[in-house]
């Protein structure tokens, strides 16, 4: 067995190293397998590497969950009742916000802020005696998916219930970063 310098054994064979992005395969002999395209991942079909298509995102779903009070806490109507910085891009596909105590009376909205600028077009509510956004009448609509890496995400909570507050505020991120 040869090496070609850099203690990779090359069994005599010439470079089968052609183009960047290249890798070798094995199944009788060594062989150039190219890169695969974009949206592509190496799958193992039939005991061998092979490329596929796959469609939209390859990167894994990911959820940031942020309290905005304790368990038991009221809810109150405020600006920044948690911020956070992002640890990497992230392309944003959902938003939920829930409760442990349903808000009475009225329904609770909630806004969520990139650098001072908000990420909705439609706020998250949790309509009056449920403890979801899932359920609501009005899902939220994300205007701005993508989230810059390091940028501040605020929280804001515009309406509470009118009877009972609603408590225990949660607002879950959700998505995958972004490659």
């Amino acid at each position: 067995m040869s090496f070609d310098g850099d203690l990779y054994p090359t069994a005599g064979a010439t470079s089968v190293m052609t183009t960047k992005g290249d890798v070798v395969r094995y199944d009788s002999q060594r062989e150039r397998y190219g890169i695969g395209s974009a949206n592509q991942i190496l799958q193992v079909k039939s005991n061998l590497p092979t490329w596929s298509t796959v469609a939209g995102n390859v990167a894994p779903t990911l959820s940031f969950i942020v309290s905005l009070t304790a368990e038991d806490g009221d809810l109150t109507v405020a600006d920044d009742l948690a911020q956070i910085r992002m640890p990497f891009a992230f392309t944003l596909t959902e938003v939920r916000a829930f409760v442990n105590t349903a808000p009475t009376g009225a329904a609770l909205t909630f806004d969520i802020e990139e650098s001072s600028s908000s990420i909705l077009s439609t706020l998250i509510t949790i309509d009056v005696s449920e403890k979801t956004s899932e359920s609501a009448a009005t899902p939220p609509v994300i205007s701005d998916t993508s989230l810059g890496d390091d940028s501040i995400i605020s929280f804001n909570c515009d309406q509470i219930g009118s009877t009972t507050a609603g408590a225990g505020a949660k607002i879950m991120l959700i998505g995958h970063e972004t490659i």
